[in-house]
């Protein structure tokens, strides 16, 4: 005589909720089988022992947070003006330690959205008295040292002469000068052709009709390379991807100051810090290849280009990764349309240039983002005096 058939419930594993917060559900699939393991019709199982395939998921509530964007140049370039951002609502979602954004209507977040608008003052406007400077005249000597003079005034608004202006602050009316083009080659491989193959060393190059001191590499092969020395040195010539993280990225410790002893973890796979002594130049372009590793020094994590900086520490503006730019000494600086750009999620960038545009630095970041030169430029630069 044959055993009766043994037939039983199967239940599989649950499927991810349908929400990430305020009740959702979540469904797995119940079947009935035999003692063979074979699926068979409902009806030969025991409906009161059915396991349910239906339950709720994700019952607490949501979590809104208002995201600001960076606050727009001011209105003004000196006196009262005002700024603007982007203020938006987003929701955040939290699972296996990481956090993802999506913006919602601005009802779903809780109080008073942040101000989008602020005053600004960029500082006081001019005195109606100020120095006017002509343009420098031609070199004194056509070959060689010499000196080239300007006209200095001191004129009101309406281009009145004054006396009123103050001394301290007087531009020079003269200066020294160098007319090397008629004794200069303008690259690398001019001074191969005149010298033939030379050691790699310093050589003064006419560029944009300057004498500029020109480091030379590859002297011993065909294809020589132009690289510019870092005068001041790489304490003030660095890259830095910053490798915290912060555990709650929603927020912006210590009023955005750097500390190593944060609620964070050190786990940004791109970190990195790169330092320079000297950064390649395409001399045709006049720009700086920021990509090439010759003299630089990378003392931890990846390469970090030139000129760049990031991480991924907070969504709150709140960015740590640094990059200084120091062209002291060179003869050369940062050309005016060298504009820096952020790329990736609420990224923001804090860059600031000197006035003689020898110096830029940079503070940069995002969840996760960076900032770097833009491509459609490159980053340019030009002879000290070369208009």
């Amino acid at each position: 005589m044959e055993c009766p058939v043994v037939y039983s419930w199967k239940a599989e594993e649950w499927q991810e909720c349908s929400k990430t917060c305020s009740s959702g559900t979540k469904y797995r699939k119940v079947v009935c089988h035999d003692d063979s393991k074979k699926e068979v019709n409902e009806i030969y199982c025991n409906t009161d022992k059915r396991p349910a395939d239906l339950e709720s998921c994700n019952t607490h509530p949501c979590d809104f947070i208002w995201i600001t964007g960076a606050w727009s140049e001011c209105s003004v370039s000196c006196g009262q003006g005002y700024q603007r951002r982007l203020a938006s609502c987003s929701e955040v979602y939290s699972a296996k330690d990481q956090y993802e954004y999506g913006y919602q209507a601005m009802s779903n977040c809780p109080g008073t959205p942040p101000t989008s608008v602020q005053a600004c003052n960029p500082g006081e406007c001019s005195a109606p008295e100020s120095w006017r400077v002509g343009d420098w005249g031609l070199c004194s000597a056509t070959c060689g040292e010499g000196v080239m003079q300007r006209t200095v005034q001191c004129l009101t608004a309406d281009d009145q002469t004054s006396n009123r202006c103050q001394l301290s602050t007087r531009p020079e009316e003269s200066r020294v000068c160098q007319n090397h083009d008629c004794e200069l080659p303008k690259s690398c491989s001019d001074i191969q052709r005149l010298k033939g193959f030379l050691e790699d060393g310093e050589h003064l190059l006419n560029i944009q009709g300057k004498a500029v001191k020109i480091y030379c590499a590859g002297m011993q092969t065909e294809s020589p390379r132009e690289y510019i020395t870092l005068v001041i040195g790489d304490a003030e010539n660095f890259s830095e991807v910053f490798g915290f993280r912060l555990n709650n990225p929603t927020e912006c410790p210590y009023n955005g100051s750097r500390r190593e002893d944060c609620n964070c973890r050190r786990d940004y796979t791109a970190a990195g810090f790169s330092s320079f002594s000297k950064v390649r130049m395409d001399l045709h372009k006049m720009q700086i290849i920021t990509t090439d590793w010759q003299f630089a020094h990378t003392r931890e994590g990846h390469h970090v280009p030139f000129a760049t900086a990031g991480d991924c520490y907070s969504a709150a503006r709140c960015p740590q990764g640094r990059f200084s730019i120091n062209l002291s000494g060179t003869g050369l600086q940062v050309a005016e349309e060298t504009k820096w750009i952020s790329q990736g999620n609420y990224a923001v960038a804090d860059i600031q240039k000197s006035a003689d545009s020898s110096r830029v630095t940079g503070k940069c970041g995002g969840y996760c983002g960076k900032c770097t030169p833009f491509s459609g430029t490159g980053f340019r630069v030009v002879a000290e005096g070369a208009f």
